[in-house]
């Protein structure tokens, strides 16, 4: 009988610490009762989540998580560029909290966004909860698999709070002569990508006037824009910044961001 009761306890207990198949994970803490974490809502379309970034309605304090390959580890200055930005953009009034993680390096040469979102899936912890809202982002080595002859892409917004930097083509281009810096690079593409994930251009966030390069899909028009096309391509990067500053979103991209709930 003892036996018995043995194997009952391990099954019951097998069976509370599995995954489901919904998109939602079942943990345990000592003394708690199960608590379901619903990853879905973090699994949703770039520009799904605008509002609930740039707002306080719904979600008053943000979490970004930002991991790296050995190796390629943003400078410290971008990350405070990248605190700066969202500070400027977004309406959190219990703040806004970083968490740099190292990762071993993957061992890939090339990346799809089908490797990228398996990769986030095994390694991302952190998930909306309650009035928290979390961003995951990773600072990768190897190459994108939609480069071409002509553009490199340098970052990737491909789930409503999920984005992508490939630092390694970023330190690529950083290192030739009269190339910006790494920390002007990597902040352009920063920016740029969670530019994306805030809606931008007319893809969560709603125009106040046109200003959409359809050409290009969610950019804007106007050339010195964070938002235009060139920011996602280490060519058209290297030629659109001048003096090694980091551009800002124009006058109508603010004007976007401000009518969704943003600063």
């Amino acid at each position: 009988m003892k036996y018995f009761n043995l194997i009952i306890v391990l099954v019951f207990f097998f069976i509370i610490s599995c995954s489901n198949d919904n998109g939602t994970a079942n943990t345990i803490q000592e003394g708690e009762e199960i608590e379901s974490i619903d990853k879905s809502v973090n699994q949703k379309n770039v520009g799904d989540s605008a509002n609930d970034l740039l707002a306080a309605q719904n979600f008053k304090s943000l979490v970004v998580e930002l991991f790296y390959v050995d190796g390629f580890k943003p400078t410290d200055d971008t990350i405070l560029n990248f605190e700066s930005f969202l500070s400027n953009r977004l309406n959190k009034p219990e703040g806004i909290q970083f968490e740099l993680k190292p990762i071993s390096i993957p061992g890939q040469q090339v990346y799809t966004i089908s490797d990228i979102r398996a990769l986030e899936d095994e390694i991302r912890t952190k998930y909306n909860n309650g009035s928290e809202l979390t961003v995951f982002g990773l600072f990768l080595d190897g190459e994108y698999s939609e480069n071409t002859e002509n553009g490199s892409v340098l970052g990737v917004a491909y789930r409503n709070t999920s984005f992508i930097i490939f630092e390694e083509t970023i330190k690529s281009f950083s290192g030739q002569p009269l190339s910006p810096s790494s920390t002007v690079l990597e902040s352009t593409v920063l920016n740029h990508e969670f530019g994306h994930i805030m809606g931008m251009v007319n893809a969560g966030t709603d125009m106040q006037a046109d200003h959409q390069d359809v050409e290009h899909g969610r950019h804007c028009t106007n050339e010195d824009c964070l938002m235009f096309w060139t920011a996602e391509t280490g060519e058209g990067l290297v030629n659109m910044i001048s003096g090694g500053i980091i551009p800002n979103f124009d006058s109508l991209c603010l004007a976007d961001l401000r009518a969704n709930g943003g600063k």
